[in-house]
């Protein structure tokens, strides 16, 4: 969803050729589903030989996954009359740039149906099982926004997003790898669990206001939004003091410390979100919470990597 602006702001600048049907894919949130697959991948190279090919089969896969996703996102919201053209948010694409629902609906599905040739690919050289957990993750991808009761409308968005596209993605591309799941990997894969939740939560922050007049029970309005930042501090502070706890206890390499290297962009989502007094001005926060975890999941592959040279 976006919050709508005050009435004396003036609508966000419309996109026009390629650029609108590049922002329908909301390409910024692509990292999401790329770090994860990385993360999984990197963790896999102290068991085995990474095959390539399965590698990027399982990129594009989760990527255009992502991106129908927000599609699904993009046109539910239009549909539940969330969106509007002085809306402020990553989308717009149908109440700004004027692409139909239908296409939106259409290029959703689309993209589904080519992630689903990819997994066929990817259950051929592994193991069919894959394809039922495929189909769950695409259909909760859809559930997310679409249907009777959407789960970002919830308290449990958070949770389903982070279980989603952070820990059950790392555990995939690691099993397309390896053939099997191992303890290290899921718990090494518990902190992108919690940072793929901070950015719904982000998100859900952001749109407080908004949401709580369309009646949504997101986490947010659950707690409050004072609470809300502080509940995101606390994810945040998780994240870093599990990477050290595995450290500590010898399940992982010093290298993986590396990931204080994106503290400040953590810190910066926090304070933000402290100062912001409007959607507009909670943006940057909201930015920086994804990418702390894209920048936070890319240097624990980097430390794995070094680990293993």
């Amino acid at each position: 969803m976006q919050t709508p602006l005050q009435p004396s702001s003036s609508p966000i600048a419309r996109d026009h050729g390629f650029q609108k049907w590049w922002q329908l894919a909301r390409p910024h949130t692509l990292t999401a589903a790329f770090a994860p697959v990385l993360l999984g991948t990197a963790l896999a190279i102290e068991v085995t030989s990474i095959d390539i090919f399965l590698f990027l089969a399982t990129l594009l896969a989760c990527l255009l996954i992502q991106a129908a996703t927000n599609m699904f996102n993009e046109y539910y919201d239009f549909k539940r009359g969330l969106d509007t053209e002085e809306s402020i948010g990553i989308g717009g694409a149908i109440v700004r740039n004027g692409i139909k629902p239908s296409t939106v609906l259409g290029l959703a599905l689309a993209l589904y149906g080519v992630a689903i040739l990819i997994g066929i690919y990817i259950c051929m050289n592994t193991t069919w099982w894959l394809a039922a957990i495929g189909l769950i993750g695409m259909l909760v991808g859809y559930l997310y926004t679409g249907g009777p009761l959407p789960i970002a409308y919830t308290p449990f968005g958070e949770i389903f997003a982070g279980f989603f596209m952070g820990l059950l993605i790392i555990l995939i591309s690691f099993y397309i790898q390896t053939g099997s799941v191992t303890s290290t990997s899921i718990l090494v894969s518990i902190p992108s669990f919690i940072l793929v939740g901070g950015i719904l939560l982000s998100n859900n922050i952001r749109d407080f206001d908004g949401d709580k007049e369309f009646g949504r029970k997101t986490l947010a309005i659950l707690v409050g939004k004072k609470n809300a930042v502080r509940v995101l501090a606390g994810m945040f502070f998780v994240s870093y003091i599990w990477i050290l706890a595995l450290i500590l206890a010898g399940v992982s390499t010093p290298w993986l410390m590396i990931v204080v290297l994106s503290l400040p962009k953590a810190l910066k989502a926090v304070k933000g979100f402290k100062v912001g007094k409007n959607p507009l001005e909670m943006m940057p926060a909201m930015k920086a919470t994804a990418q702390t975890n894209t920048i936070f999941a890319l240097l624990l592959s980097v430390g794995l990597f070094i680990s293993y040279i």
